[in-house]
């Protein structure tokens, strides 16, 4: 026979129609119970990397990876600067700006940070130029004093495209009737909306060159960079700073919103253990089958042992049995697991549209849909995690038919 003999029996027993149907009913729940905790791992899984994803794309999107800063005053010869940071290794751009807090008045009056850019240059290491709602971000131009506020900004101060915006500088100028605050009119040229409160409420841009002038600085603050690996910022940053010589201070987006990325991952790993102890309970039911199989073979399994079966082959029968019943959990759970997550964002869409609610409201979360991004590396892991549940949970039953004593069990047959 080209295939053992345990293998061959196993087969034939979980074929074969049994005469204990509570023994069927518990083995289909074990199955059933596995493909429900695999779906839902990988579902969930799938889910908290769309939220990651979407998360460091928005925040990405708004912040270089790694800004470097002058010290002791302004980045001096910045297009000096700019053509050292691209030459680097995984800088993918580079672009100068310069940013302070102000006050803004328009209908009304709220503070925000102003931030002076190149369009050109800034369009490279930022996607605001495709977050704009209204206007066009390259209006920025030297001299034009124009200025591009966040949505959100744009309503606290009451304001639209067109209108007029008084920027007061947090610094003071001496005049012949005593000291009078700085200030200039900008003129709103357009209105982005990036997805985070953070930048929508508190963020407004300006040229770069009308920035210097307002805020008296002979060059800009820093250099703000996009690199191809993110988890490299620091040691970029660094770097540059080397190649430039003096002082300065290498921020980057790992500092300022590490806390957010943690959360999410702490939340995966709680998901993932709590789901994982479903499967494993759903697996485990497979004892309670095969202990039942077991006792309900005692006859067949006597009868293997007389004609010369050796225990390590009874142990592999119903090994075998087990570890079916998990390949076939396993396998309609990746499929079932993948197919949702694939379309889950469709499927929620018409779940709310059909019963008009609405689970994520845009005036509440960041993310107002529900992002999936499955990642066949989790699905593999899933898969794997569960099998080796299914054969850890047959070791037991099967121990337990080896230990069968064909006399005990024939005496009464």
């Amino acid at each position: 026979m080209f295939r053992p003999l345990s293998l061959f029996i196993g087969l034939r027993y979980t074929r074969a129609k049994r005469r204990n149907h509570f023994i069927s009913f518990i083995s289909l729940i074990s199955i059933l119970g596995i493909v429900i905790g695999v779906t839902a791992l990988i579902t969930v899984i799938s889910v908290m990397n769309g939220f990651d994803h979407e998360l460091r794309s928005r925040i990405l999107g708004m912040v270089a990876e790694t800004t470097v800063s002058g010290v002791d005053g302004p980045v001096h010869d910045w297009q000096h600067a700019v053509s050292v940071a691209n030459r680097l290794p995984h800088v993918m751009a580079s672009a100068p700006y310069v940013e302070h807090g102000a006050y803004l008045k328009g209908r009304r009056a709220a503070g925000a940070a102003v931030r002076g850019v190149v369009p050109v240059l800034e369009s490279k290491v930022s996607d605001i130029a495709q977050k704009m709602v209204q206007g066009r971000f390259d209006s920025l131009t030297p001299g034009s004093w124009n200025i591009i506020l966040g949505r959100d900004l744009a309503l606290r101060l009451g304001v639209g495209l067109g209108d007029k915006v008084v920027l007061f500088v947090p610094d003071v100028s001496i005049t012949p009737i005593g000291a009078m605050p700085r200030l200039r009119q900008f003129t709103v040229s357009g209105i982005f909306e990036a997805g985070m409160e953070q930048y929508d409420s508190g963020l407004a841009e300006i040229n770069m060159r009308d920035a210097e002038r307002l805020y008296r600085q002979s060059g800009p603050t820093g250099i703000r960079l996009k690199l191809d690996n993110p988890f490299r910022a620091y040691s970029v940053g660094r770097e540059l700073a080397g190649q430039l010589g003096g002082m300065y201070a290498v921020s980057t987006w790992l500092e300022s919103y590490s806390n957010f990325f943690k959360a999410v991952a702490m939340e995966k790993k709680v998901m993932f253990i709590i789901l994982s102890l479903i499967i494993a309970v759903a697996a485990f039911n497979l004892v309670s089958t095969l202990v039942m199989l077991v006792t309900d073979k005692q006859a067949d399994i006597a009868i293997l042992r007389t004609l010369g079966a050796a225990p390590r082959m009874v142990m592999g029968v119903f090994m075998v049995q087990g570890l079916i019943s998990g390949v076939i959990g396993t396998g309609l759970g990746m499929l079932s697991g993948v197919l949702l997550s694939i379309n889950l964002p469709e499927i929620v869409d018409w779940i709310q549209r059909v019963f008009h609610i609405q689970f994520l409201s845009p005036s509440v979360y960041y993310i107002s849909n529900l992002p999936s991004r499955l990642e066949w590396r989790d699905v593999g892991w899933i898969g794997a995690m569960s099998l080796v549940l299914s054969l850890l949970a047959t070791i037991y039953p099967a121990w337990r038919a080896a230990r069968t004593q064909p006399a005990q069990a024939l005496r009464y047959e």
